[in-house]
Order: C-alpha cells, then structure tokens, then sequence
C-alpha cells in the first residue's frame, strides 16, 4: 500500500509514470511498478530541489499545493505538456485528482462520481465522445 504523498504530487507522479490514478497497485505489472519508482523518485526530488531553491528567497508567504510548472495537478481544462489534449478530473469529496486521459488511461475519460450519476448512460466514455457532447 502507498500513501503520504497527497494529492499534487501524486498526480504528477501518476502523470509522469503515464499510469491511470484509478489504476490499484496490487494489479500493477513490475514494468508499471518500475516506471511507477523511477517517476516517485524523479518528481519528488525535481519538487524538493525547486522548493528549496525558492525557499532561499525567504519562507513564502502563501503556501498552496497548486504550483506553476506541475504537469497536470491544478491544470483542469489546460493543455498537457506531453500531448496537448485538455487535463481532466475526478471530484470526490472535497479533493479532486487532475489527469491526462490520452496519456494515462489510453483515452478513456474516468468518471466522476457525481456526474457520472446524474448522467448514467450519456456519460462520455471516450476523449471523441466528450468533445462530441461539447460540441451539442
């Protein structure tokens, strides 16, 4: 079981390791658990290092997990710096997790649970079919 990291930089980790963030770590093939430990180990120390560097101006002032230059967390409806296509999300509770659907899940748009419930059976299952229903 992983935990402890949040959810920043558990997005930029996933979105790094181009894994989906529903994906459960028992199914994880070792391939996907090596890409998983290569993009933990990369983004933690990228983070740590520029925060420190930032840190060495003074002890900022409004302290947020949204940070310019992160891949997809906070990036809702923003282009993805791999492939272009819009980030997306999933909303539960009080959290949301950002992802890119052609990177992650091989296109497939997750459902967020409380839209995916009002909308049954007309919720998009694909990139195609969401941008057709913008397009409605």
């Amino acid at each position: 079981m992983l935990s402890g990291i949040g959810n920043a930089y558990s997005d930029e980790i996933l979105h790094a390791a181009q894994l989906s963030p529903i994906t459960l770590t028992h199914k994880l093939k070792s391939e996907e658990w090596e890409k998983l430990f290569a993009a933990t180990r990369h983004t933690l120390e990228f983070w740590t290092n520029r925060l420190r560097d930032e840190a060495k101006a003074g002890f900022p002032e409004k302290v947020t997990a949204f940070r310019k230059g992160m891949a997809v967390h906070g990036r809702y409806g923003e282009p993805c710096p791999r492939c272009a296509d819009k980030i997306l999300r999933i909303r539960y509770a009080d959290n949301e997790t950002n992802y890119c659907a052609r990177c992650q899940t091989g296109g497939k748009v997750l459902a967020d649970r409380s839209l995916s419930r009002l909308l049954g059976s007309d919720w998009p299952r694909t990139m195609d079919e969401l941008e057709a229903l913008k397009r409605r």
